[in-house]
C-alpha cells in the first residue's frame, strides 16, 4: 500500500469520527423518578458485642411526585439499648463537617423495628442507622431490612446482611497501679487491690509490676502469679493465687477497637482459634504504649489480647485495653 494512500484512509477516519461526535451531541440524562432505595455499611471490622453496626440508608422519590412518609429498619435480633435511626439527613459542608437536618421526630424502636415519621416535606433522604450489637447476638448472624413509604402508596425495601457478630468480649483503658490495683482478671476483664482479691484467688491470672532497676530495662510488667521471683522482684503473691499464665509479647499490632487509632488492623476470633502460644513464657517485662500480649489462662478457658495503651513511669501505671475470647 503507498503511502499516500494510506494518508487518504486515515484522512477518511478522522472525518467520520468528526461527524459522528457532532451528529451525537451530549444530552443529561433524565432521573429516574421512581420511589428507589440503597444503603450501605459504613462501620468495618469485626462485630463485637457493644459496638455498632452503623448504616447509611437512601431513599428517594421525583421531585414533583410526593413526598416520603415513613423510614424503618427491622433486625432479625433485636438491638441493644442504644438502637436507633436518624431523624436528620446530613450534607457535608466545605468544611467537610456533617451538617444535619432535622426532618422526623427521633426514632421509635419496638422490640426489632426502628422506625421513624417524617414531619417535612421531604422527597430524597440518606439516613444513618446504628445498631447497638446485644448479648443475644452473641456467635450469630444478624440481617436487616430497610424500608420506606411514600406518599404515593409506593414502598421500597433493601436487605442486608447476615452479618457475624463475634464471640469475644471487649473492655477498654483499664488503669493498673502498681501501688494498688495490681492483679488482674481475664475472665473477669477487671483489676483488683489485695483487699478485693480474698473471694477471686483462683481468677487471678497477671499481675502488673513497675520497677527501675539498674542495668536491667524491666519498667512495666504483667507477670503470671506463679512466675520466677526473679520476675516478681520482691512482690508477694498471696496464698491462693498460683495461675500459671502463659504471655507473648508484641508490638505493632494495634487492634483499632483497643488503640483507636489509625491503623486498620484487627483482632477477630478467627485469630484467637488458631493461636499457639503454648511455648510461650509466663511474664513479660519492659511493655511500653503501642506494645501487646498475647494470653492462655492455666485452664485454657480463654485466649486474651491486651493491647497497653499507655503507662506513666512517674506514677506507676498502665492503661490497658483487652479483646477475650471464651475456648
Amino acid at each position: 500500500m503507498c503511502v499516500k494512500y494510506k494518508i487518504s484512509i486515515i484522512i477518511l477516519s478522522l472525518s467520520l469520527i468528526l461527524i459522528s461526535c457532532e451528529s451525537n451531541e451530549y444530552t443529561v440524562p433524565e432521573a429516574n423518578a421512581e420511589f428507589q432505595n440503597d444503603c450501605i455499611k459504613r462501620s468495618i471490622g469485626p462485630n463485637v458485642i457493644g459496638l455498632d453496626l452503623e448504616f447509611a440508608y437512601a431513599m428517594a422519590l421525583g421531585y414533583d411526585r410526593g413526598k416520603i412518609l415513613t423510614a424503618e429498619v427491622e433486625a432479625s435480633i433485636a438491638g441493644e439499648e442504644g438502637t436507633f435511626l436518624e431523624h436528620r439527613t446530613y450534607h457535608t459542608n466545605q468544611g467537610g463537617s456533617d451538617i444535619g437536618v432535622i426532618i422526623a421526630e427521633p426514632s421509635i424502636t419496638t422490640d426489632n423495628i426502628t422506625k421513624i415519621t417524617f414531619t417535612k416535606d421531604t422527597c430524597a433522604a440518606t439516613l444513618r442507622y446504628y445498631y447497638k450489637i446485644p448479648e443475644s447476638a452473641r456467635g450469630k448472624s444478624v440481617s436487616f431490612t430497610f424500608s420506606s413509604t411514600a406518599s404515593t402508596g409506593e414502598s421500597v425495601s433493601y436487605q442486608m446482611g447476615p452479618y457475624q457478630v463475634t464471640k469475644m468480649d471487649m473492655k477498654r483503658d483499664i488503669v493498673l497501679s502498681n501501688d494498688n490495683k495490681c492483679y488482674f482478671s481475664i475472665a473477669d476483664m477487671e483489676v483488683y487491690d489485695e483487699t478485693e482479691i480474698s473471694s477471686r484467688t483462683d481468677k487471678i491470672d497477671l499481675v502488673y509490676l513497675y520497677r527501675s532497676l539498674p542495668g536491667i530495662s524491666f519498667n512495666h510488667a504483667l507477670i503470671s502469679p506463679d512466675a520466677n521471683a526473679e520476675f516478681l522482684q520482691g512482690k508477694v503473691i498471696p496464698s491462693g493465687i498460683n495461675n500459671s499464665t502463659l504471655i507473648q509479647k508484641t508490638y505493632g499490632l494495634r487492634d483499632r477497637h483497643l488503640a483507636r487509632l489509625q491503623f486498620g488492623e484487627y483482632i477477630d476470633d478467627k485469630d484467637f482459634e488458631t493461636l499457639n502460644i503454648s511455648d510461650a513464657p509466663n511474664y513479660s517485662i519492659d511493655l511500653r504504649a503501642e506494645y501487646g500480649i498475647w494470653t492462655q489462662t492455666a485452664d485454657n478457658k480463654y485466649r486474651a489480647y491486651i493491647y497497653v495503651n499507655s503507662v506513666n513511669n512517674n506514677a506507676r501505671t498502665m492503661t490497658i485495653s483487652i479483646k477475650r475470647y471464651p475456648m
